[in-house]
């Protein structure tokens, strides 16, 4: 299936928003995480939670009009629901839109 421009414009910026909140969340699992409960700094957790929390808000917002103007199914927009919410999810999904989608971001 090849995409029109603005369908590209779409999946770009999903893509970008779903790696960003994907880093987000790694950060806050693996680094703010062990700091506030090995290191006793639990300053790390308020900041990147924060911003975490943010970012995944956006890409909660992002979801639906992209999956509308891709012209995702069900399972493809319930998938990238559930990505936002476990570790590695958005990029394990942005590597199955890539392939399905046959679009070079």
């Amino acid at each position: 299936m090849s995409l029109t421009p603005q369908q590209t414009k779409w999946a770009k910026r999903f893509r970008w928003i779903s790696l960003i909140e994907g880093v987000s969340f790694l950060v806050l699992l693996f680094i703010a995480m062990p700091l506030k409960y090995m290191f006793e700094v639990p300053l790390a957790v308020t900041y990147v939670g924060w911003a975490h929390g943010v970012l995944f808000m956006i890409y909660i917002y992002t979801v639906f009009p992209t999956a509308h103007q891709l012209n995702w199914n069900f399972s493809r927009t319930f998938f990238a629901l559930v990505a936002s919410v476990l570790p590695f999810g958005p990029f394990i999904f942005d590597r199955n839109l890539k392939k399905s989608q046959h679009v070079d971001f």
